[in-house]
Formats: structure tokens, sequence, C-alpha cells
């Protein structure tokens, strides 16, 4: 345990697997108490609090469907009432669809948005008043989709691009209250679900990225820990990218031999 976060108290949704994952083990190696959501991952939520917990560190965990406000809600005060107050929410949970935007249903779409934006958004209106005691702050995880254009991710990019909108507006309504409010867009970070793709090669695909290789949850979790930390106490409304590069990279695709020259 670093210390960074020492004496904090944050609950990361989502964190049964993946890039959530990777948030609450590195929040609790830097010290902070940790709720641990979970919707359908139970073994990894289990998997990752029983790993803080051989490491000296303290974690619960808590089920729920944030598809539902009202779940919404249990989840942050269940989480303020397990670990003594909250300092920290970091709004991760999400779902993911790829689809021909002709073909998308209405109940995809609904759940697209219901767990994307609105999970996100009043789990923030549930947490305000738990943060505001402290000082404290939130992080919503955002994707590259949301500034940018893919094939099957309109409904999928519309949710982040209004998570992004969500930030920036939040962390003004917030910051009388001290609460800092800031976003990360992860790229492409390889995560189990990458492993299901058919014909997915992690080498073929880290060419597409100009750093050079394939992101983990870890890259993300070091970005959020910061975000949350004493350090960054004058930094709210922003959106970090977490890509190696992927945003800032003009969007025409270049022969090898055309680069070069």
């Amino acid at each position: 345990m670093s210390g960074t976060l020492e004496g904090r108290c944050a609950l990361v949704t989502g964190a049964g697997a993946g890039i959530g994952q990777g948030i609450a083990r590195e929040l609790a190696r830097q010290g902070a108490a940790v709720a641990i959501h979970y919707a359908h991952s139970a073994a990894g939520a289990r998997e990752v609090c029983a790993e803080i917990g051989a490491g000296g560190g303290r974690a619960v965990i808590i089920a729920g469907d944030l598809a539902r406000v009202a779940d919404c809600r249990r989840v942050v005060d269940t989480a303020a009432a397990e670990l003594g107050g909250l300092d920290v929410l970091v709004n991760n949970s999400g779902v993911t669809k790829t689809r021909d935007p002709a073909a998308l249903t209405d109940a995809e779409y609904d759940e697209l948005f219901d767990v994307n934006v609105r999970a996100a958004y009043f789990c923030a209106q549930q947490a305000i008043p738990h943060l505001e005691r402290r000082g404290g702050a939130i992080v919503n995880v955002s994707s590259i989709h949301g500034g940018a254009g893919l094939p099957g991710h309109a409904a999928y990019a519309a949710t982040k691009g209004a998570l992004n909108a969500f930030t920036r507006a939040l962390a003004i309504d917030l910051a009388p209250k001290r609460i800092r409010v800031n976003a990360v867009a992860p790229g492409l970070i390889e995560v189990p679900r990458y492993f299901e793709m058919p014909g997915y090669s992690p080498e073929r695909t880290a060419r597409r990225v100009p750093w050079g290789r394939m992101g983990a949850p870890a890259d993300v979790a070091g970005v959020v820990a910061f975000l949350v930390s004493p350090g960054t106490d004058y930094v709210t409304g922003q959106l970090l990218y977490v890509d190696g590069g992927i945003n800032a990279r003009m969007g025409l695709v270049w022969e090898e031999a055309e680069v070069r020259r």
C-alpha cells in the first residue's frame, strides 16, 4: 500500500471484471478502502476482494443492477455505510454493443443508456451528500468512442458522448460543494471479452495503437487514482484519454511506405 489515498473510502461500479477490477486494485494499493460493485461478475468481485484483503487492504462487495435507479441509490448508500463514509465514486459500470444502427432494438438502446448514462447520473446524485461531507471526487469512465466514430457503435458512442458532457456540467454544479468531477477515456484496453472476438490477435490489434501496444486495466487504473488523489485538487471538469495516442492520431490511415517518406 503506497498510502496516497490512505483514509479514503471509494466505490467502484462494475468492479467485478476488466477495467473496474484494475481500478479497485489500484485504489486499494494506494490505501483506500474500496466497495466493489458488480452486476453479473460475482466471481471476479470475490477474486479482487480477496486480493485486496490478502494485501492488507479493506474491501466489501455489493451487488446491484444499476439499470434500476433504486439499485443505484442502494449501492451508493450501502457502500457509504459499510466503509464509514464515501470520498470517491468511480462510475465504471457499462455495457458495449456493436450493432448496425438499422438493426439495434429499442430494448438494446435502452440498456445502453440505462447502464452507461443514467446509472452514472443517479449514482452521482446519491453520492453527493456523502462526498460533500469531506470533499470528494467523481471519475466517470468514458471511451474514445465518445469523440470519434467507428462502424457499429452509433448508440454506444452516443452514451459516451453524453457521459463526457455530463462530466463537464456536473463539475460546475459540484465545484461549490468541493466535489471534483473528471472522466477518463480508455482506448484499446485488453480485457477478457476481447479474446471472445472471432479472430482477435493482440499483436495485430496493437499495430493500430501509436504507442505500439495494447493497453491494460492497470493503465487506466493509475490515471483514475491520480484524478482522485489530493495532488489533483485543482483539476475538475476534464476528460483524459488513456489510449496510447489513438485520439491524437490523424484519422487518415497511411501505408507504412508513405509514412517513411
